[in-house]
């Protein structure tokens, strides 16, 4: 059964790792999967993403910052998640829509009716399915993000890391109102073990799938 995940939360709270392991768990299913993440995705999303990232590009304002994000947001949608729906494909992507209204919005103050009159215009019709938001304190997330932008040699992508604590707890504080008003928003401990927090998205995603099969 197709479907359309995504994965939310703060910086380092473990999406990538848990949007790969449940990639694995459909694919063992049976269902054919697109891995994919915001912003990138395909080749001029992914040249976006190089300059929202980059630490160097500290001088983007907030609204170059949110328009820069829907563009490669409807290259993205147009180029893969929709035609990966189309054709019978599960979509799991890393971050979304809501990311841009509990960054843009509810962290860099802008106002959300017209953040979300923008992602409209740049997902159109496109919308989850299911969005597992993994949360967890902001002091633990950071220290695991910059940890792991050292190891891996990506400090070039590490623009919003760099972000004073306030600015992160108001992302966090955000994702919570929004998974407060949006039924499709499960919260999910992510404060934990690998296997277990992977336990806990897999027990949602089959309940998930159950209720759609009664549908």
């Amino acid at each position: 059964m197709t479907l359309f995940i995504t994965f939310e939360g703060v910086e380092g709270c473990g999406k990538s790792t848990q949007a790969t392991l449940l990639g694995d768990w459909l694919s063992a299913q049976g269902q054919p999967v697109c891995m994919t993440r915001e912003p990138g995705g395909c080749p001029i999303s992914d040249r976006i993403r190089a300059i929202l990232l980059n630490p160097a590009n500290s001088a983007i304002t907030a609204d170059t910052e949110l328009f820069l994000y829907a563009a490669a947001r409807s290259q993205h949608v147009a180029e893969v998640i929709g035609p990966a729906l189309q054709q019978g494909t599960t979509v799991i992507c890393d971050r979304y829509t809501d990311a841009t209204l509990a960054y843009q919005g509810y962290a860099r103050g802008l106002d959300l009716a017209r953040i979300k009159h923008l992602n409209q215009l740049a997902a159109g019709p496109v919308v989850p399915d299911l969005t597992l938001l993994l949360d967890m304190p902001i002091e633990c997330g950071l220290q695991r993000a910059r940890k792991r932008n050292h190891d891996n040699a990506t400090e070039d992508e590490g623009r919003f890391e760099s972000e004073a604590l306030v600015f992160h707890q108001r992302v966090r504080d955000g994702y919570l109102q929004l998974a407060a008003e949006q039924p499709r928003i499960h919260v999910i401990d992510a404060d934990g073990d690998i296997p277990s927090v992977h336990r806990r998205i897999v027990d949602v995603v089959e309940r998930c799938l159950q209720q759609r099969i009664q549908l």
